[in-house]
């Protein structure tokens, strides 16, 4: 996801009031909401119910949008807020079962401090991620975060496991690369 891109769908949803261009600013930023809700979710399905609801949000607010400084970094303290707040709805429901299977607080996370410091070097993964050449990304993605094996992964994008091991290789060495700095 470029700046340039997405500040012209900002404009053009502003200014047409277009769908259209909501459409295109859903396409390029979905992948990246999704994987930031699942990671404080842990399910899926209540990922695309937090990011749907986000991505509402976001047309709602879309004469806004434009005179942000840094639309990446809203988007992601919405995202994070609307999966807290979810979790905070579930576990109180007294008619859910599912308040036993909410994900168990994150031991990762010893100060606020510390806390702070991973969400940080998440948001800068995930940054890092969105940066990554497509097909680089779907391997890494696949492999590490779906735990696909390379098999499976080189049937279902029509590769080899060994362009499976290449992609992935490549997709390590420059997420290191770009994190280095935040490391």
């Amino acid at each position: 996801m470029t700046e340039q891109e997405v500040r012209r769908y900002l404009r053009r949803m502003k200014e047409e009031d277009s769908e259209q261009a909501f459409h295109g600013f859903f396409d390029l930023c979905y992948d990246r909401l999704f994987r930031i809700a699942c990671y404080y979710l842990g399910r899926e399905e209540w990922a695309q119910e937090v990011v749907l609801d986000v991505f509402m949000t976001l047309w709602q607010q879309r004469d806004r949008l434009p005179a942000l400084d840094n639309v990446e970094d809203y988007c992601f303290i919405l995202t994070r807020n609307a999966s807290l707040n979810y979790l905070g709805r579930e576990a109180r429901r007294p008619d859910s079962a599912t308040a036993d299977q909410l994900p168990e607080p994150s031991p990762r996370h010893g100060s606020p401090e510390d806390g702070l410091i991973s969400e940080e070097l998440f948001a800068h993964y995930v940054k890092a991620l969105d940066r990554l050449p497509a097909r680089c990304r779907e391997v890494f993605i696949r492999i590490r975060e779906e735990h696909q094996s390379y098999a499976e992964v080189a049937e279902t994008l029509g590769i080899s496991p060994n362009t499976v091991d290449a992609q992935l290789q490549k997709a390590v060495a420059r997420l290191k690369e770009m994190l280095a700095p935040y490391l």
